[in-house]
């Protein structure tokens, strides 16, 4: 039994186990910490994965060599890609995942990854000398000693539940809260507050009349969220079911408020915005007569259902009551109720763009205790938390993903430099460089960078380098390829789009909106024989080169805006002023920049409060 560590995770939560896989990968001797081996990723809430800019960051854990993507694709029973009517820039893959597989396919990977122990147990404090975090203590009475911890304790922290009046301290139901880290790391210096987050009751299917509700099939195609070359969704594929509040459950919930708990009073932390409560619903809405709901089912053999959009933390029997006002409720049996917690989380600007601590140095937050709220947002920030932990401990330059590389860069930036007046959550709408940033390239863009710290293998660096030389050779046939009006036009017409009058490249037919490579080739055989030439992830293969064809203007024009913006990302000012002391900057702008110490002048300028002028007053004092 070894008592010695390079690295410790607390929490074997999404961002736990990411960040405990991803440190013992890369060759750190990683002990992961948590109350409950059965609930390791456990799906707190809803039983899915991804979903608008979620699911682009679950591509880019999976580019880099993380776990998210491949622990989905296995235990997937509905597949769909969101916002296909947009464009690419905002498609997004969503799973609904069996629950119990889920746990069962992480516990799997983790106990059977070299370098990497789990002990169960609650940590009780963490071991600090000066202002270096040496170890945790726990529950059990045991010292663990390591170079670095990483703290990823969801909702665990002084967690506390609300079901009306009724109120219960525990991270999630059932489960106890952990109690010591706060009021710790409070006498540090560290800035805390509280979060609520939410959850909807859990309905018995045999209860439920499927016949009232539309039913929701997933797609039966090629996409899955990893880039490795294996078969996804091995599992029964299920549907969802959509169903609407009436005017009736809107008033049995009107007429209980004073019971909820987020209008009577009981609860004074902040909510999240993008996922209210069915209360919150009724009454900032209060002109609708209906809201859509999603009966989601949580596993391949099992009954039991999620039914998202129904939020809620009022009584039981008021929760009862109104759902039973629904038809497709009129029987309903439930497994337990919704209810909201309430839990501990640190003002995320007191951590570096690494996040580590600005105040202890080789102690790491990642997850909800940074004010975030989603699997996805927690499995990328514990994914980098892993990687740059160990980075501390063996020695290397600190991985840090800029706004125009990942997702993942744009939700650490927003944290660290914007802080959090709510649950953050990911949009495609956060990111400025969002058509640089599909889900379909995330191996692209990251695969190689996951490669040269030595997360991402052979065998998915092998696999990116085979796609990227299938897709030029497309691009590079269509280009060269020139169709005359005689051979083609009758494909044309057929496809809905205008006749040639002279010459063309194939490259730039593809571009028309109603043609695709796919729906075009049976029109040429030359491009049927290239297309035939692939001899894996055929589907995939095509859709990236088409993207690139149809969007390369867009793509190189946003490109260019980002090449211009990353100059001021390399205009280093961390430690080159006293903010304080210029009197030429705006009061706030003083203010924030001394509490945040931007690393560059571009992420000053991202700043609250830094406006364009103060930016210009920097600039001109670094050029003296």
């Amino acid at each position: 039994m070894n008592f010695n560590y390079d690295i410790i995770v607390i929490g074997a939560g999404h961002a736990g186990c990411e960040a405990a896989a991803a440190a013992a990968n890369m060759g750190s001797k990683t002990l992961l910490i948590t109350m409950d081996m059965n609930k390791i990723a456990q799906m707190s809430c809803n039983p899915a994965v991804g979903g608008i800019a979620k699911g682009q960051i679950v591509r880019e854990i999976d580019a880099l060599g993380g776990q998210m993507g491949i622990v989905t694709d296995t235990t997937a029973i509905q597949f769909r890609m969101l916002n296909r009517s947009k464009g690419p820039a905002m498609w997004s893959p969503r799973a609904q995942s069996d629950r119990a597989q889920f746990i069962l396919k992480w516990r799997e990977i983790l106990e059977n990854t070299d370098n990497l122990n789990i002990w169960q147990d609650s940590v009780s404090s963490l071991v600090i000398e000066k202002n270096t975090v040496c170890g945790v203590n726990t529950n059990l009475g045991v010292t663990f000693r390591a170079k670095a911890v990483i703290l990823t304790s969801g909702t665990f922290m002084n967690g506390l539940m609300h079901i009306g009046r009724v109120q219960l301290e525990g991270g999630r139901i059932a489960e106890p809260a952990s109690t010591g880290i706060t009021e710790q790391l409070r006498e540090y210096g560290f800035v805390t507050d509280r979060m609520k987050t939410g959850t909807p009751v859990r309905i018995d299917g045999r209860s439920v009349d499927f016949s009232l509700m539309d039913e929701q099939k997933g797609e039966d195609d090629f996409h899955k969220f990893s880039y490795l070359d294996f078969k996804p969704r091995t599992l029964k594929q299920l549907s969802c079911w959509i169903t609407y509040t009436n005017e009736d459950v809107h008033k049995t919930l009107r007429d209980d408020l004073d019971e909820s708990p987020l209008y009577n009073g009981q609860i004074q932390s902040i909510g999240p915005r993008y996922c209210p409560s069915i209360e919150t619903k009724i009454v900032t809405f209060e002109d609708k007569t209906s809201h859509q709901l999603f009966l989601e089912p949580e596993g391949e053999n099992t009954q039991e259902y999620y039914l998202n959009g129904f939020s809620s933390s009022l009584p039981l029997h008021t929760q009862i009551e109104a759902l039973q006002k629904i038809p497709a409720f009129r029987n309903l049996h439930i497994y337990r109720p919704g209810y909201a917690i309430e839990y501990d989380f640190f003002d995320p600007t007191q951590l570096k763009h690494t996040l580590e601590t600005k105040l202890i140095k080789n102690l790491f937050f990642a997850g909800q205790v940074n004010g975030t709220t989603g699997y996805e947002e927690a499995g990328g920030q514990g994914l980098m938390a892993g990687i740059n932990a160990h980075i501390n401990v063996h020695g290397g330059n600190e991985f840090v993903l800029n706004r125009d590389e990942a997702y993942i860069g744009v939700l650490i930036d927003d944290l660290v430099t914007k802080g959090v007046d709510e649950p953050y959550r990911m949009f495609t709408s956060r990111a400025e460089y969002r058509i640089l940033l599909r889900q379909d390239d995330a191996d692209m863009r990251l695969t190689e960078k996951g490669h040269d710290i030595g997360l991402a293998k052979k065998e998915r660096f092998d696999l990116l380098q085979e796609k990227k030389k299938e897709i030029e050779r497309i691009i590079d046939f269509t280009a060269n390829y020139s169709l005359k009006p005689e051979y083609i036009n009758d494909g044309l017409s057929e496809l809905g789009t205008a006749p040639l009058k002279q010459g063309l490249k194939l490259k730039d037919v593809i571009t028309r909106p109603q043609v695709t490579i796919n729906n075009i080739a049976p029109y040429i055989s030359a491009l049927q024989s290239e297309l035939e030439k692939i001899t894996n992830r055929k589907e995939e293969i095509i859709e990236a080169a088409e993207i690139l064809i149809k969007y390369d203007g867009y793509i190189k024009r946003e490109k260019t805006i980002a090449d211009k913006i990353s100059r001021l990302e390399n205009i280093r000012i961390k430690g080159k002023f006293d903010y304080n002391t210029i009197s030429a900057l705006s009061t706030e702008a003083r203010q924030k920049l001394s509490k945040i110490d931007p690393e560059t002048i571009a992420q000053a300028s991202r700043i609250p409060g830094v406006s364009p002028n103060d930016i210009s007053i920097l600039l001109v004092l670094l050029g003296r």
